[in-house]
This record gives structure tokens, C-alpha cells and sequence, in this order.
């Protein structure tokens, strides 16, 4: 499915996350999808079930999964109608992180050449 680098000093369990919202918004990972359970996928990336367990707890608190008992964990339908106040928070973090940039001498154009090359790899306009 994925590598996670285990000599990143980024823990497992928060790359295990990305990966998977990373799979999820590029749409490899479909809606309603049944994601790999956590002893299957502990197995298959040799790291300890609970890394697993945590991230997909996380995953779930975000709203990228939800989970079924007794069935396991599946990739949440609506991710287009996510809530509004995640949405607010993520131009919070992103207006922080451009600040910062700007202050440490990255030019403005910069910038804005490398969110319009992200939108255009995504098959954005």
C-alpha cells in the first residue's frame, strides 16, 4: 500500500495518517472503502498493531474514516462536506505558515507559483 519511513523523527503513527489522507483525498482510497485491518496492516508494514490503532483513531476523529463494529474501519463518504470549522482552521494554519515564509525571505510570487503548481498536478484549473 505505502512505505513509512522509520528513520524519520516524524512518529509512525503520524505518517501512517498522512499516507492515508493522502490516499483518501487523491481518491486511490474510494468512498465507503474498507481499509486494511490493524493486525493485516501491522503485519504488512511490520510496526505494532496499536500504531496502527492510534492512527486509525485519528483518522476518525478527523473525519477521514469511520468505523463499523465488527467490520472495521472504511473510508468516510463525505469528504466533500467537511465541517466548516476544519475549514476555518486550515486557513488559520496555512495564514500562519505563509507569515512565517514571507518573514523568512521567501518571495510572495513563491508562493503563489507553488500552490498554482499543486492545483494544476491535482487537475485543478
Amino acid at each position: 500500500m505505502f512505505e513509512l519511513d522509520m528513520r524519520s523523527r516524524k512518529p509512525i503513527y503520524e505518517q501512517l495518517v498522512d499516507k492515508m489522507k493522502e490516499l483518501i483525498m487523491n481518491e486511490l482510497l474510494k468512498t465507503d472503502e474498507q481499509l486494511p485491518s490493524v493486525r493485516q496492516l501491522a503485519t504488512e508494514l511490520s510496526i505494532n498493531p496499536n500504531t496502527i490503532q492510534k492512527a486509525y483513531r485519528e483518522l476518525e476523529t478527523q473525519g477521514f474514516i469511520y468505523s463499523v463494529k465488527g467490520k472495521g474501519s472504511f473510508v468516510n463518504p463525505n469528504q466533500k462536506a467537511i465541517d466548516k470549522e476544519k475549514i476555518v482552521e486550515m486557513k488559520k494554519e496555512l495564514e500562519k505558515l505563509i507569515l512565517e515564509a514571507l518573514y523568512l525571505g521567501i518571495p510572495a510570487q513563491e508562493l503563489i507559483s507553488l500552490i498554482q503548481d499543486l492545483d494544476a498536478s491535482k487537475g485543478g484549473a
